[in-house]
């Protein structure tokens, strides 16, 4: 099952990013969606041993979809319909990661890391905002929430650790990926961005749907 989906992912990947250097919207559609919808299929048929927590991911997951086929146009309606999609789909994740989670000391130092590195971020951001800067201290403190969720999640020993390292490594490439669309769209917007950002963008939500997948019977939904 994984090989049946990830060959496909690599190939699809591939053929968007040529789309995304060519600029050509057709090729982003013919590619973006399916890729996107392997994340879904993996999800859906995972076996959900934590129901709840499998759940929010799933939402993410779908929010997460609609979110990429909006990013697919330039537009500024459809950017924005996007990064409502994607601020949702965070909301997702990070509920059910801190539904799911603790906070032992070591957690609470990661959290208060990545609290000040957004708030580095949004400086680093903010000449070059406009009227986005509100919207985009709403995505930051959300995405940064995710994480948060996700490093609780880390701290919560009796899910396996495979699950929990998929989880936290998700939520970190995540916020990566998303720094490097920002940049795309606020201050340079290059291939590079896409190049790094998209590869980094679809193994956080594979990491994320293999994830509920392994949460183990130990744990209670």
């Amino acid at each position: 099952m994984t090989m049946l989906i990830l060959l496909p992912a690599v190939v699809l990947l591939v053929l968007l990013l040529l789309a995304e250097k060519k600029e050509s919207i057709t090729g982003k559609l013919a590619t973006k969606p399916l890729l996107s919808a392997l994340f879904l299929a993996v999800a859906w048929h995972a076996a959900w041993p934590v129901p709840g927590l499998a759940r929010w991911v799933m939402a993410g997951l779908i929010l997460s979809w609609i979110g990429d086929v909006f990013l697919i146009f330039y537009a500024r309606p459809l950017f924005m319909a996007g990064l409502l999609s994607f601020l949702s789909g965070h909301i997702c994740y990070a509920v059910g990661f801190l539904g799911h989670g603790t906070l032992p000391p070591l957690a609470v130092i990661g959290v208060a890391l990545m609290a000040a590195v957004s708030v580095k971020i949004f400086f680093w951001l903010r000449p070059h905002l406009g009227p986005m800067a509100g919207p985009v201290i709403a995505y930051i403190a959300v995405i940064t929430a995710m994480v948060a969720g996700a490093l609780s999640l880390f701290g919560t020993s009796h899910f396996p650790a495979a699950a929990r390292w998929l989880v936290l490594g998700g939520a970190l490439l995540f916020y990566a990926s998303d720094l490097l669309v920002a940049r795309d769209r606020f201050m340079v917007n290059e291939f590079s961005n896409r190049l790094y950002g998209l590869p980094l963008y679809y193994a956080a939500q594979f990491f994320f749907a293999f994830a509920i997948g392994l949460m183990g019977p130990a744990a209670n939904g």
